[in-house]
């Protein structure tokens, strides 16, 4: 009964997840990528910047989420940037491919002061399918849906927009993600039209007294889905430590949280980081907090990166809030 009831969730969190145009964001976006949150940070820094993750969630469950992803993004113009990302996605029977392109404008408001704005905007292609092959009647799961009788293959196109303000070491941005309704199919009563979400992050990068070399980072992460108005928030905690040649590790944290059940993580979990020689790696674990908690021993994400053709920005726009991107 217990597996039949874990069956009937998985399949509902399939429905939720297949009516987004993008990949759920975990923990990608503290690996040092602010570009996975908004289409504002492309071309920020001096190098072009490539981060791939691989991520497998609820380890010991079958067919849980698994999915890879990468991103790469790169200043083309003192003021402006371009970026790119493609993702695989697994989820059950369900399957989803995507790319996004953006393109962000870097203006600066006040030399003296550092205050700086962007403007970022991405085009999403998104392919999604079921997998009806695979579909066999078992003792766990004695009944399938009637009503799918084909693949469902479809493609849609999407658009997000983002505003990034930053005013010395203090960030703020925020998005619109899937900005189009979807076209829907008529056999579906519970997928919504509406893809809209809204995103915000905001987090401040502090030096240490002590020791110049040190940075300490607080950060929040909110999202809400238009649709059925849920949000939840991310409280997230970094720790960076530079050597004399600009290289640097990290060591973190985050809670994650609906925004109606503070005290009721969804995952928790710390992550750590390290650069040497332009290379990147970075791990995270969150331990899950639900009724799947039980069932499966959480969820491992692996990001390696790489930055190269380094160039410097005549713009001060273009500078980040952390002594990473002056490297």
């Amino acid at each position: 009964m217990k597996k039949f009831t874990l069956y009937i969730f998985l399949l509902v969190m399939s429905y939720g997840y297949s009516q987004e145009l993008n990949l759920p964001v975990f923990t990608q976006y503290l690996a040092d990528n602010d570009f996975v949150i908004s289409p504002t940070y492309a071309g920020i820094g001096d190098n072009l910047k490539v981060r791939a993750n691989g991520l497998t969630q609820w380890v010991g469950i079958k067919n849980a989420p698994d999915n890879q992803s990468i991103y790469a993004d790169f200043r083309i113009s003192d003021r402006t940037g371009v970026g790119i990302s493609a993702y695989n996605d697994k989820n059950g029977n369900t399957r989803q491919k995507g790319v996004k392109l953006s393109f962000a404008h870097h203006l600066t408001l006040d030399y003296k002061s550092k205050q700086f704005l962007s403007f970022g905007i991405s085009y999403n292609i998104n392919s999604f399918r079921i997998d009806i092959e695979n579909f066999n009647t078992t003792y766990d799961i004695p009944i399938l849906d009637p009503s799918i009788t084909d693949d469902r293959s479809v493609s849609n196109n999407n658009f997000d927009a983002g505003i990034l303000y930053r005013w010395k070491a203090f960030y703020l941005s925020l998005n619109a993600n899937n900005i189009i309704s979807k076209d829907t199919d008529s056999y579906i009563g519970l997928e919504p039209s509406r893809l809209l979400n809204y995103q915000l992050y905001t987090g401040l990068v502090l030096k240490s007294n002590q020791n110049r070399d040190v940075e300490f980072e607080p950060s929040v992460f909110f999202q809400l889905f238009d649709s059925d108005k849920r949000s939840s928030t991310d409280i997230n905690f970094k720790y960076r430590k530079f050597n004399r040649k600009g290289d640097y590790y990290f060591l973190g944290g985050s809670y994650r949280f609906l925004n109606d059940q503070f005290l009721k993580p969804l995952n928790v979990g710390p992550m750590a980081g390290i650069t040497f020689n332009k290379l990147f790696l970075a791990y995270s674990y969150q331990f899950t907090v639900n009724d799947l908690a039980g069932y499966n021993t959480g969820t491992h994400m692996v990001t390696i990166g790489l930055d190269f053709l380094q160039g410097a920005s005549n713009c001060a726009c273009t500078k980040g809030t952390s002594q990473s991107y002056y490297r």
